[in-house]
C-alpha cells in the first residue's frame, strides 16, 4: 500500500525509517518531512497543519494508510478527517486526543477511573490560583491546560516561582490560549520513566520503557526542553512495575475512555513517576515520544507496519513484536541557544561519517538541504545520534563516538545521557 506519514521531526524520521523496511509498504510519503526523511520517503511540500491539503493529497494519490506523528494534528482531528473519507489512520480521534490536548481533562479521567496520579486543582482565575498555591506551599507543579510544545510545565521550588508561573500563563503572555487554564499539581518525588503501549481501543500491546533527559544541562539542570537524549530499556521499570502500570494506569484508562464514548486508538505514552509508594502517572501523551520513538524503532526487530495498522483497524491481539536485547541510546544535537533563541541555516558536516558504524543511526529533526546541497540546521533540536550496544555503557560510548565525527560549530549536546542507568550498573 501507499503510506503517508505526517510530521517533520526525529520521531517521524524514525517512523519512516521503520515503515520503509516493511514489505507491505509500496510507496512512502512524508509531509513535510526533513532532509533525513528524504532518504527513505518522498517529502511533500504540505505543512503538517494543512489538514485540507493532506486530505486532498490522500484522496488524489490512492493513499491506503496515514500515520500521524505530532500531537497538534491529532488534537485538531486529522484522524477524524481521514476516517471520514474511509482512510485508516494511526492515532486517536480528536475527542480521545484530549488526553494530551487538555491536562485538566486527563486529570479528570484519572480521578474518575482511579488511576494513581498527583492530587490537583484546575484554575482559570488568577486570584484563586494564587490562594491555592499559598495554601499548598512549595515545591508544587504548574501546567498549562493546553498544548505548549513541551514547555508548559513549571516545577516551582519556591512560592515566588509558582506565582510567576500562574501569572505568565493566565495572563496569556507566555502560552496564549494554551495557558487560559492551569492545572496545579502536587509535587511528586521519584524517578521519571516513559512507557508505551499500542491499543486498538479494546486490546493493548506493551512496547517498551525509556528514560528521557528533559533538562538542557548536564546532571538534569537548566530549563526544560523537548528532550536532550534518551535510552531504552529503562531497567528501573522492572517487569513487576510494568505489570502494575498496565493494571493500574493503562487498562482503566483505555476502558474509561471507551465508556466515556471516546474510544482510544493508537499509541498511549505514559509519563510515570516511580515513587516510594509505586508508579504514579505524571501525564499521558497521545503520540510517540520524541526522542523515545527513535530508540524504540532502533530496538524493534519486527515489522512495525502490521502493529500500526492493527491499532487503527482492530486485531491487535494477534500481533506479536520482537525486540533486540541491546540497549539503544540517543544523544540530541541541538542549536546553541536552544531552548531559547538560536541561529538558523547553519551548516552541518560529517553526518554520513557518524552513521558509518552499523550500530549507529542518525535521525534528523530540524534539518533541510541548502540550495548548494549542504545539510543545514533549521530547528532547535536538529539530530538524534542513536546507537545500539550490548549494555548502556557500550551504547553510550558508540553514540558519543559518532557525535564526535559531526562537525557543527553552532551545535551542542549533553555529554551525560544515560547517567542514571550507568550509576545503577556501576
Amino acid at each position: 500500500m501507499k503510506i503517508l506519514v505526517v510530521g517533520s521531526g526525529g520521531r517521524e524520521h524514525a517512523l519512516c525509517w521503520s515503515i520503509a523496511k516493511s514489505p507491505l509498504c509500496e510507496k512512502l510519503y512524508c509531509a513535510p518531512g526533513n532532509a533525513g526523511i528524504s532518504d527513505v520517503a518522498e517529502c511533500l511540500p504540505i505543512k503538517a497543519e494543512d489538514l485540507d491539503g493532506l486530505v486532498a493529497f490522500v484522496e488524489q494519490n490512492d493513499i491506503g494508510f496515514v500515520v500521524v506523528g505530532p500531537e497538534a494534528q491529532l488534537v485538531d482531528g486529522l484522524v477524524d478527517r481521514m476516517n471520514a473519507i474511509n482512510i485508516p489512520a494511526f492515532g486517536p480521534s480528536a475527542a480521545a486526543a484530549e488526553l494530551e490536548g487538555s491536562k485538566g481533562f486527563m486529570k479528570d479521567i484519572c480521578a474518575k477511573y482511579n488511576v494513581p496520579t498527583a492530587s490537583y486543582q484546575r484554575f482559570t482565575d488568577l486570584a484563586a490560583a494564587k490562594k491555592y498555591l499559598d495554601e499548598q506551599g512549595a515545591p508544587i507543579v504548574i501546567k498549562t491546560d493546553g498544548l505548549a510544545a513541551g514547555k508548559g510545565v513549571t516545577v516551582a521550588m519556591t512560592l515566588e516561582e509558582a506565582h510567576t508561573a500562574v501569572e505568565e500563563a493566565l495572563s496569556g503572555r507566555a502560552f496564549g490560549a494554551a495557558g487560559a487554564e492551569v492545572v496545579i499539581e502536587e509535587f511528586m518525588q521519584g524517578e521519571e520513566v516513559s512507557f508505551f503501549v499500542l491499543t486498538d481501543g479494546e486490546n493493548y500491546l506493551p512496547l517498551a520503557s525509556a528514560q528521557d533527559h528533559k533538562c538542557v544541562g548536564e546532571g538534569d539542570t537548566g530549563p526544560n526542553t523537548g528532550g536532550m537524549g534518551v535510552y531504552s530499556p529503562a531497567t528501573i521499570l522492572t517487569p513487576e512495575l510494568e505489570q502494575q502500570v498496565l493494571e493500574q494506569c493503562i487498562k482503566p484508562t483505555i476502558e474509561g475512555m471507551k465508556s466515556e464514548g471516546h474510544v482510544y486508538k493508537g499509541v498511549l505514552f505514559a509519563g510515570l513517576m516511580l515513587t516510594e509508594t509505586g508508579p504514579r502517572l505524571i501525564e499521558y501523551n497521545v503520540r510517540f515520544g520524541d526522542p523515545e520513538c527513535q530508540a524504540l524503532c532502533l530496538r524493534l526487530k519486527s515489522d512495525i507496519l502490521p502493529a500500526l495498522l492493527a491499532s487503527a483497524q482492530g486485531g491487535l491481539e494477534d500481533i506479536k513484536l520482537e525486540w533486540h536485547d541491546e540497549t539503544a541510546l540517543l544523544v540530541v544535537m541541538a542549536a546553541k541557544g536552544y531552548p531559547a533563541s538560536y541561529e538558523k541555516n547553519t551548516v552541518i558536516k560529517g553526518v554520513e561519517n557518524a552513521g558509518s558504524d552499523p550500530a549507529v543511526t542518525v535521525f534528523h529533526a530540524g534539518t533541510a538541504r541548502g540550495n548548494d546541497g549542504s545539510l543545514q540546521a533549521v530547528g532547535g533540536r536538529v539530530l538524534g545520534v542513536t546507537a545500539l550496544g550490548s549494555d548502556i555503557k557500550e551504547a553510550q560510548k558508540k553514540a558519543y563516538q559518532a557525535v564526535d565525527k559531526i562537525s557543527w560549530d553552532q551545535g551542542f549536546c549533553r555529554r551525560d545521557i544515560g547517567w542514571r542507568e550507568l550509576a545503577r550498573n556501576s
